[in-house]
C-alpha cells in the first residue's frame, strides 16, 4: 500500500464525527424521567436495549393486565442497540455453521424458530407503526480469496443435501459482481429472506414508544444497583428509589449482571464502524447494489457493510478488541487506529469510490460468549431470568431471548424452554491473565489463518474440538 494512497484514505476521515451515526439524529426522542419514588409491579425489566424492550412489549401483548416497569441506566438504545450495523438476522445461532456444529439434532427446529422470529419482528414493526427503514433484502456472504469461494460452494452443496439451503443461492464471481461491483469479490452466498436491514436506533425508539403506549412504565437514567429477595418477590434499588416486583427479567447483556455468577460467561469485544457521506447517483451506479442486500466477507477477521436509507455505506468489523480485564469504558468507544485501517480496507474493496468521505466513526461493546450465541437461565428460585451473550447478532435474536425469559419466568415447559440451546450454558471465560492471553492467541491465530488460505493451526483446532471461540 503506497504511503500517498494511505494518506489520502486517512484524509477521508478528517470530518468524521466520533459518534454513532444512528444516534446522531435530530428526531431522537426525549428520555423518560428517572425513577424518584418507590414502585411495585408484576414484572420488572432491567435494561433498555432490544433485550429489555422486546421483553416488556411481549409481556404486555401476552397479558395486557400485567403491570410492567422497565428501567434503563442511561437512555433507551444508547449502547449496542443504537451502535450496530442494523443487520436483523433470522439466525438464532450466530449463523448456520455455528448452529449445525453445536446443535445438529435441533438445527432444523432452530432454523424454523429463527424464521418465525424474523417474521414476528417484521409484523411487530408494522403493527406498531415503527418507522425504522425495515427492508427484507437478505444478505450476501462474499468470498475475497479463492479458498473462500471454494468453501462457500462446498458449504452450499452440503447444506442443500441436509435441506438447510432453502432460499440461499450460490453466486459465482460474475454473478456476485452483478449485485455489488467490487474487484475483490470472487463468489457469494445470497440468503434472500433470512436477513433484514433496518435503522437500529429507530427500532429501539419505536419499541420504547410501543411499550409506553401499551402501559409499560419506562424510567431512563435509572440504573439498577442491587437485586435482592423481598418477601414473595424481588427488590431492586436505584439511585433515587426502588422497585419491588414479583418477577424480574435482566436484559443488561455486556454490562455487569445483577446475578453475579453470570458475569464470567461474557466478555466485552469492541467493534468499530464507519459511515460515509451519502453517495451521489453516479457513485451508487458505479457499484451497483441494486437490491440493497447486507454484505459480509468470509474471512475470520471479517467486514460487514450495507446501505442506509439515504444511500450512505456503513463499513464495520475486522478489528475485535478485547480490553484487558474485560472492562466496559466509554474511552474504548473511539479508536482512530482502527478507523484508519477500516478506511484503507473500504477503498480496497471499492476503488471506484475514491474521494468519498466518512461522516461518522464509532465503536461499542459486544457481549461475547464462548459459543457465539445467547445463553439463558434463572436465579432466585426462578423469580429472575436472564439472557446474554448474543455476540453481535442480537438485533433479531433478542426478541427470541425475550420469549425465552418470559417462558422461564412463567415456569412453563414450552418448545423454547425444552431446547438444548436454552437448557445448556457455554463454558465460562477464565480469570485474568488467562482470558486475555487466550483471546490474544486466538486473534493472532485467526489472522494467521486468513493469511494462509484458511488453514487453522493447532490452537484453533483444539479450540474447535472444545467448542470454544472468540468472535464479534
Amino acid at each position: 500500500m503506497a504511503p500517498s494512497a494511505m494518506n489520502q484514505w486517512i484524509g477521508s476521515l478528517s470530518d468524521a464525527q466520533p459518534v454513532p451515526y444512528w444516534l446522531d439524529d435530530p428526531g431522537r426522542p426525549r428520555p423518560e424521567p428517572a425513577l424518584t419514588t418507590s414502585e411495585t409491579c408484576d414484572l420488572l425489566v432491567v435494561g433498555g436495549g432490544y433485550s429489555g424492550l422486546w421483553t416488556a412489549l411481549i409481556a404486555k401483548e401476552r397479558d395486557p393486565q400485567r403491570d410492567v416497569v422497565l428501567v434503563e441506566g442511561r437512555e433507551v438504545g444508547w449502547a449496542a442497540s443504537g451502535r450496530n450495523g442494523g443487520f436483523c438476522a433470522a439466525s438464532l445461532t450466530h449463523g448456520l455453521p455455528n448452529g449445525l456444529a453445536r446443535w445438529p439434532d435441533e438445527i432444523h427446529k432452530l432454523q424454523e424458530l429463527g424464521d418465525r422470529n424474523l417474521d414476528e419482528i417484521e409484523a411487530a414493526v408494522a403493527r406498531h407503526s415503527i418507522d425504522c427503514d425495515f427492508e427484507r433484502t437478505g444478505e450476501i456472504d462474499v468470498a475475497t480469496e479463492p479458498y473462500q469461494a471454494r468453501e462457500l460452494r462446498e458449504w452450499h452443496e452440503e447444506t442443500a443435501r441436509q435441506g438447510l439451503a432453502d432460499g440461499v443461492e450460490f453466486l459465482d464471481a460474475d454473478a456476485v459482481r452483478e449485485h455489488v461491483n467490487s474487484p475483490t469479490f470472487q463468489a457469494g452466498l445470497w440468503d434472500r429472506r433470512g436477513v433484514a436491514m433496518l435503522n437500529p436506533a429507530k427500532l429501539a425508539w419505536g419499541l420504547k414508544r410501543a411499550c409506553v403506549e401499551l402501559g409499560v412504565r419506562v424510567y431512563e437514567h435509572t440504573p439498577a444497583l442491587t437485586l435482592k429477595p423481598y418477601g414473595p418477590g424481588m427488590a431492586v434499588r436505584t439511585p433515587y428509589g426502588g422497585i419491588r416486583a414479583r418477577r424480574v427479567a435482566l436484559g443488561t447483556n455486556i454490562f455487569p449482571n445483577l446475578v453475579r455468577r453470570v458475569r464470567s460467561y461474557t466478555v466485552p469485544v469492541y467493534d468499530y464502524a464507519l459511515m460515509t457521506e451519502p453517495l451521489t447517483a453516479a457513485q451508487l451506479d458505479s457499484i451497483g447494489w441494486k437490491n440493497r442486500q447486507g454484505l459480509g466477507d468470509s474471512a475470520n477477521q471479517f467486514h460487514y457493510f450495507r446501505l442506509s436509507a439515504d444511500n450512505r455505506i456503513l463499513w464495520g468489523g475486522y478489528d475485535a478488541i478485547y480490553p484487558y480485564g474485560g472492562r466496559v469504558r466509554a474511552e474504548y468507544d473511539d479508536r482512530p487506529e482502527t478507523y484508519a485501517k477500516l478506511a484503507g480496507h473500504f477503498f480496497t474493496c471499492f476503488p471506484q469510490l475514491e474521494g468519498v468521505r466518512f461522516s461518522h466513526a464509532w465503536g461499542g461493546a459486544i457481549d461475547t460468549c464462548s459459543r457465539f450465541s445467547a445463553f439463558f437461565g434463572t436465579a432466585h428460585q426462578s423469580k429472575v431470568a436472564y439472557a446474554a451473550g448474543y455476540t453481535g447478532l442480537g438485533v433479531g435474536a433478542t426478541r427470541f431471548g425475550a420469549e425465552v425469559m418470559l417462558d422461564l419466568l412463567a415456569g412453563e415447559r414450552t418448545e423454547l424452554t425444552e431446547l438444548e440451546m436454552v437448557r445448556r450454558k457455554p463454558l465460562p471465560f477464565p480469570p485474568e491473565p488467562f482470558a486475555w492471553t487466550g483471546i490474544a492467541l486466538t486473534k493472532w491465530s485467526l489472522a494467521r489463518a486468513d493469511a494462509q488460505g484458511g488453514r487453522r493451526n493447532l490452537w484453533l483446532r483444539t479450540m474447535d474440538r472444545l467448542g470454544l471461540g472468540f468472535d464479534s
